[in-house]
């Protein structure tokens, strides 16, 4: 009778740790805007004066005296204006953050053995 036998166990464990970061940030900004101006201005004097003054004395001692006096004045002044305005402004800011993480630990466990006999039956072989 022959007889062979092997018998083997352990244990194994390991770990994963993997991290994986990523940040960022965006800004935007927009304006617009729009100015009309319009400005007018006019002014107007007039003045006119004229006169007349005839005086008379006649030889018979008779007197003759006139006046004529005329006076105009005329002012005027006008003006315009006109205004108008447009605006627009736009602001937008985003930011952002991801973080990913992976993290594994394993055990495993293994028994094994292999036996062989030699009876009346002829060699037999037990595994896994």
């Amino acid at each position: 009778m022959s007889e062979y036998g092997e018998f083997e166990t352990g244990t194994e464990s390991g770990e994963i740790e993997q991290l994986h970061t990523e940040t960022g940030s965006e800004q935007d900004y927009q304006s617009q805007f729009g100015i009309y101006a319009q400005d007018s201005a006019s002014a107007e004097s007039t003045d006119f004066e004229t006169g007349k003054h005839i005086e008379y004395e006649g030889a018979d001692g008779s007197r003759y005296e006139s006046t004529d006096y005329t006076s105009y004045s005329h002012d005027e002044a006008e003006t315009d204006s006109v205004f108008a305005a447009e605006g627009s402004e736009q602001s937008h800011a985003s930011e952002f953050s991801s973080i990913d993480a992976l993290r594994a630990q394993f055990e495993t466990g293994f028994a094994e053995g292999t036996q062989i006999s030699g009876g009346g039956h002829g060699p037999a072989i037990a595994g896994h």
